[in-house]
C-alpha cells in the first residue's frame, strides 16, 4: 500500500491550549489533576488551585515585562514546575523555548540565541552557573529566575497587583494559528532547528489522540508517573494530553527514584522510550539468573511471548493458559509490581520497540502501544490503538494524518500536526515541506494491507557498502541491543566492503557476567576488551542480529569499545539518539581498524 489515511475523529481546533485549565477548573474545580511532591509524598492538586496558581504566575510574568509573543526559554528537570510554567507562559501570551537540562552552555547559548528569547527560567545552580557563562552572548535575555531559588514565589509576589483582566486579555490573543513553542530538535546532525508547533497543532494531535486512546487517558482513575525530559515533544504531548484528558499527572524529576515512585503512585498508564524496556526485562533476567532461577525465568519469558503471539492467531490454548497462569504467579506478577502494580498501559516511542519484547510485555499484562512520530509532527503521526494492534509496527496513521510512502520509500505525512516551518530557517523549511503540503520525514517504511505502518530505516542512515548492498542499520542495532549486556550498538559499512559494528557493554549488567565468567570484581570494560568469553558473549548477540537480514547485510566483524555513548560525551541526543557523525568522528581509528 502506498498511502492511507483514517478520518478525524474530533473537529477542527478552536481557541488555544490554556482553555484546557479553564474549562477543567469550571467543569470540575475539585478534580484532582496533578500529584506532586511535598515532603516526600504525593500532594493532589485540583483544577481549581491549577489555574489559579498558572494565573498567579503568569500576572507575575506580565508584571515583569513579559509581552504577548515573546520566548521564554525553560530549563529544567521533568517536575511539577515545569508545567506550572508552560501554561502560564502561554496565558502571558508567550512561547514556550524547552531546553534540556543536560544542554551545555555552548548549546543553551544557541537556542535562546536564535529564538530571540527575552528571559529564561532554570532550575538549578548547576543551571543558572551554565547560563551565566554565555549570559554576555544573549544580551535580549533580560530576565531569569531559578526555580530552586523561588522563582514561582518571586513572580507570584511580582504580579499581584496585575487584574485578572490582563490575564484573560492576554489569553484572547491567542489564536489557533499563534504559535505555542519552539522545539530545538535535539540533531543527530549539526546545529539544532526550531521546530515552529502552534496551538492548534497540539489540540488537533491530542485531540484525536485521546479519542483515539480513550481506554487509557480516560479510564475511571486515569494517571501516570513523567519521567522523560518535558523537554522533548514525547513527554510534552503526554502532558497536555493528560490535562486535555484530566487524567492526574505525577513527575519524576529524580530519574534514580523511578521505581520508588512508581510503587507508592501507581499509575495506570506510563509512557518510556524502548531503552526502558529493554532495561526492564534484562535487568529481571540478570537478577533471576543470578539467584539461580534463570530457568524460570527464561520459561516464563518464553511463555509470555507465546501467549502474546496467540492472542493474535484465534486465543492460547488450554496448555499455554494454565502455564502463562502458573508463571502469572511466580514471575509476570512482580514485573508488573515493579511498575506500581495498577498499569495495564504503556506507550512507547523515540525508536522501534522490537516484536519479542512487544510480545513479552503484552504477555505479562502490560499493552504496549508503539508510536511514531517526530518534534515536526507534534509527536505521534501512527500509534496502534487499544482496539487495533499489530505487533512489530507502530500502528495506523492518527484520525485526520495521512501517511504516504514515496518512491525510494520515505515516509511523508499531511495533517494537523504538521508545524509550520522551522524557526528563520526557510530553506529547511521549504526542503522539508513540499508543496502539496507533504512533510518528508527522512525514515523510511512500509504501509502493509491494513494500514499499519512499520518503520525500517532513516534515509540518510542507509548505508551502502562496496558492492552496492543498501543496508538498514536499525534493523541489526535493536537485534544486537536486545543482549542484557549489550548497551549500545553501532552499525558501519558505507562505502566498504562489509557491514561491521562498534559496541559497548551495559555497566549495570557488567557485575553479574563477570561473576558468571569467574573475572575480577574490579575489572573494568577497558580491561576485558581482548577477553576471549567477552568477545563470545558480545559474539552471541551479533548472531542474533545476523538472523534478521541477509548475508550481504550481516555484521561481519565488531570491536568493543572501552566506554559507553552517552550524552555528556556527545555521542547521544537527549532522547537517546546515536549522533553517527560524532561517533564516527570520534572512533575513527577504530572504524578503520574494523577494515585494516
Amino acid at each position: 500500500m502506498r498511502e492511507y489515511s483514517v478520518p478525524p475523529m474530533v473537529e477542527a481546533p478552536t481557541g488555544n491550549l490554556t482553555d484546557l485549565i479553564v474549562t477543567n477548573a469550571a467543569e470540575a474545580p475539585d478534580q484532582a489533576v496533578f500529584a506532586r511532591r511535598v515532603d516526600d509524598r504525593w500532594q493532589d492538586v485540583t483544577a481549581r488551585d491549577f489555574l489559579a496558581e498558572v494565573t498567579a504566575v503568569a500576572k507575575g510574568l506580565v508584571a515583569t515585562g513579559v509581552k504577548p509573543g515573546d520566548r521564554v526559554g525553560l530549563l529544567s528537570r521533568t517536575r511539577y514546575e515545569w508545567t506550572l510554567f508552560d501554561f502560564a507562559i502561554w496565558s502571558a501570551g508567550g512561547v514556550v523555548v524547552p531546553i534540556y537540562e543536560t544542554s551545555s552552555p555552548e548549546q543553551i547559548e544557541w537556542i535562546l540565541a536564535d529564538s530571540g528569547a527575552t528571559a529564561v527560567i532554570v532550575e538549578t545552580a548547576d543551571h543558572l552557573a551554565a547560563f551565566q557563562q554565555i549570559r554576555a552572548q544573549v544580551p535580549g535575555v533580560e530576565r531569569v529566575w531559578q526555580i530552586d531559588e523561588g522563582a514561582v514565589d518571586v513572580l507570584v509576589t511580582a504580579g499581584r497587583d496585575v487584574p485578572d483582566a490582563e490575564i484573560e486579555q492576554r489569553r484572547a490573543t491567542l489564536t489557533p494559528d499563534s504559535l505555542a513553542t519552539i522545539i530545538y530538535t535535539s540533531g543527530t546532525t549539526g546545529r539544532p532547528k526550531g521546530c515552529e508547533l502552534t496551538h492548534s497543532n497540539f489540540l488537533f494531535e491530542l485531540g484525536q489522540a485521546v479519542a483515539l486512546l480513550k481506554s487509557v487517558f480516560q479510564e475511571e482513575d486515569a494517571s501516570t508517573l513523567l519521567f522523560l525530559p518535558l523537554a522533548h515533544v514525547f513527554a510534552r504531548i503526554i502532558e497536555i494530553g493528560c490535562v486535555m484528558a484530566r487524567a492526574k499527572l505525577a513527575h519524576a524529576s529524580d530519574t534514580k527514584k523511578v521505581v520508588e515512585y512508581l510503587g507508592e503512585y501507581k499509575p495506570t498508564f506510563i509512557l518510556s522510550v524502548p531503552r526502558v524496556f529493554e532495561k526492564v526485562y534484562n535487568s529481571a533476567s540478570q537478577k533471576a539468573h543470578a539467584a539461580g532461577k534463570g530457568k524460570i525465568f527464561d520459561a516464563a519469558a518464553a511463555t509470555a511471548i507465546a501467549y502474546s503471539e496467540a492472542l493474535d492467531r484465534g486465543g492460547p490454548g488450554l496448555g499455554l493458559r494454565l502455564k502463562h497462569a502458573m508463571f502469572d504467579r511466580l514471575v509476570y506478577g512482580k514485573l508488573r509490581a515493579a511498575l506500581g502494580g495498577q498499569a495495564r498501559w504503556a506507550i512507547s516511542g523515540g525508536a522501534p520497540l522490537g516484536e519479542r519484547l512487544g510480545h513479552f510485555f503484552r504477555g505479562i499484562g502490560l499493552n504496549v502501544l508503539e508510536g511514531y512520530g517526530l518534534t515536526e509532527t507534534t509527536a505521534a503521526v501512527c500509534v496502534n490503538s487499544p482496539n487495533a494492534v499489530k505487533i512489530g509496527t507502530v500502528g495506523r496513521p492518527l484520525p485526520g494524518v495521512a501517511v504516504r510512502i514515496a518512491e525510494d520509500g520515505e515516509i511523508l505525512v499531511k495533517g494537523g500536526i504538521v508545524f509550520r516551518g522551522y524557526w528563520h530557517n526557510e530553506q529547511a523549511t521549504k526542503e522539508a515541506i513540499d508543496d502539496e503540503g507533504w512533510f518528508h520525514t527522512g525514515d523510511i517504511g512500509e504501509l502493509d494491507a491494513d494500514g499499519y505502518l512499520r518503520i525500517t530505516g532513516r534515509k540518510k542512515e542507509i548505508l551502502v557498502t562496496a558492492g552496492g548492498k543498501n543496508v538498514a542499520p536499525a534493523v541489526l542495532e535493536d537485534r544486537v541491543r536486545a543482549h542484557p549486556l549489550i548497551s549500545q550498538c553501532m552499525v558501519v559499512g558505507d562505502g566498504q566492503p562489509y557491514i561491521a559494528a562498534l559496541v559497548t557493554i551495559d555497566e549495570e549488567m557488567l557485575p553479574a557476567w563477570k561473576a558468571q565468567h569467574g573475572k575480577p570484581a574490579d575489572a573494568t570494560v577497558a580491561d576485558l576488551i581482548d577477553d576471549p568469553d567477552l568477545i563470545a558473549t558480545v559474539q552471541e548477540a551479533i548472531d542474533e542480529g545476523n538472523k534478521a537480514v541477509s548475508r550481504a547485510e550481516a555484521i561481519k566483524k565488531f570491536r568493543i569499545l572501552p566506554h559507553d555513548f552517552t550524552q555528556e560525551g556527545g555521542e547521544l541526543t537527549p532522547s537517546l539518539k546515536l549522533k553517527r557523525n560524532v561517533v564516527t568522528k570520534q572512533y575513527a581509528a577504530e572504524i578503520s581498524a574494523l577494515y585494516s
